[in-house]
């Protein structure tokens, strides 16, 4: 059972990260932003069944829940404390096989080659920052000069991740790839 080690605030009101002693995943994330997404992980279907819960994202020791505001923070983390202690802790994660969780495939070798550029910028510079504040973002695929990003936990309803971080990252990714338009999908 996961015991919560801290619970911290993050830039995004709505949303909440505790970080545990134990590792819920070993190195894959989980992402759920509906009840219906997350019927088939245990944890997922028990935070969702929670009042004001609308989205559930985790990696190893650490688990963001976001609320629809309409409830007090207080309250709302007795609650998500249960399931999240009656969790089992260390359950290995296996990503799929063959392309390491990512949902984009490339067209061609050059393609393969931008992304993963693109994909070793976000590793180094820009997720680091993200997941200290309870989220992190997925690259969808790339299109031309258009990379297709989602944001996850409490960065996907956080105000300023669709302003202010969407231009930052847009800006770190241009110095590589100077006609690159980033939009959040």
């Amino acid at each position: 059972m996961p015991k919560i080690a801290e619970i911290e605030p993050t830039p995004n009101p709505n949303a909440v990260k505790f970080i545990l002693k134990e590792p819920l995943t070993r190195g894959v994330a989980r992402s759920f932003d509906s009840a219906e997404k997350a019927e088939g992980d245990a944890l997922a279907r028990e935070l969702f069944a929670i009042p004001h819960v609308t989205n559930v994202y985790y990696i190893d020791r650490w688990l963001t829940v976001t609320q629809d505001g309409g409830a007090d923070w207080s309250a709302l983390m007795r609650q998500i404390a249960e399931p999240i202690r009656a969790a089992k802790a260390g359950d290995a994660v296996t990503p799929p096989t063959g392309d390491g969780g990512r949902p984009w495939k490339a067209d061609s070798e050059a393609m393969q080659v931008r992304l993963e550029a693109i994909e070793a910028v976000l590793d180094e510079r820009i997720r680091p920052a993200l997941q200290a504040d309870g989220g992190d973002i997925l690259v969808m695929g790339l299109e031309d000069n258009v990379l297709k990003i989602r944001y996850q936990g409490a960065c996907g309803s956080c105000p300023s991740s669709q302003a202010g971080t969407l231009m930052a990252i847009e800006n770190m990714l241009r110095e590589s790839e100077p006609h690159l338009m980033v939009m959040a999908v």
